[in-house]
C-alpha cells in the first residue's frame, strides 16, 4: 500500500441495474475520485463464493449475507474525506441520479494501514 488509510464503500445494487452500475462506477465514479488530491489508488471488488483448504479439510463460507460490491480507496490521511474536492465528486456525473437510488445496504469502513510499515 502506498497510502496510510483505506476507505471501503460496500453496497448491493438492484439486479436489473447491475450493468449500468458497473459501467458508471468504472468509467465515471472511480475515475472522478482518483482526481482528488490525496486519493492514490482505487480498486473495485465483487463478492464470490469462498472455499479454502485448511488443515482439517476444505472450508466453505456462506457469503449470502455479504454485500455484493466494494470499492477500496487508498488515501493519504483522513482530512482528504473532508475536502471540497472530495465533496464535489460524490454526486458528479450520472451517479446520483442513475445509480444511487438503486443501491441498498450501503456501508462504509475507514481503516488505518498498520502493515506494511513505512
Amino acid at each position: 500500500f502506498a497510502s496510510k488509510y483505506v476507505l471501503i464503500a460496500n453496497m448491493d445494487i438492484d439486479p436489473d441495474k447491475e450493468a449500468l452500475f458497473n459501467e458508471i462506477y468504472d468509467t465515471e465514479h472511480v475515475p472522478h475520485f482518483l482526481t482528488v488530491p490525496g486519493v492514490n489508488a482505487a480498486a473495485r471488488l465483487k463478492s464470490i463464493p469462498l472455499a479454502m483448504r485448511r488443515p482439517d479439510g476444505v472450508q466453505t463460507v456462506d457469503n449470502s449475507g455479504v454485500l455484493a460490491y466494494s470499492a477500496v480507496y487508498e488515501i493519504d490521511n483522513p482530512d482528504v474525506l473532508l475536502t471540497q474536492e472530495w465533496a464535489d465528486m460524490v454526486d458528479k456525473g450520472r451517479w446520483a441520479d442513475d445509480v444511487r437510488p438503486f443501491t441498498q445496504n450501503r456501508s462504509y469502513e475507514f481503516r488505518k494501514v498498520i502493515w506494511p510499515v513505512g
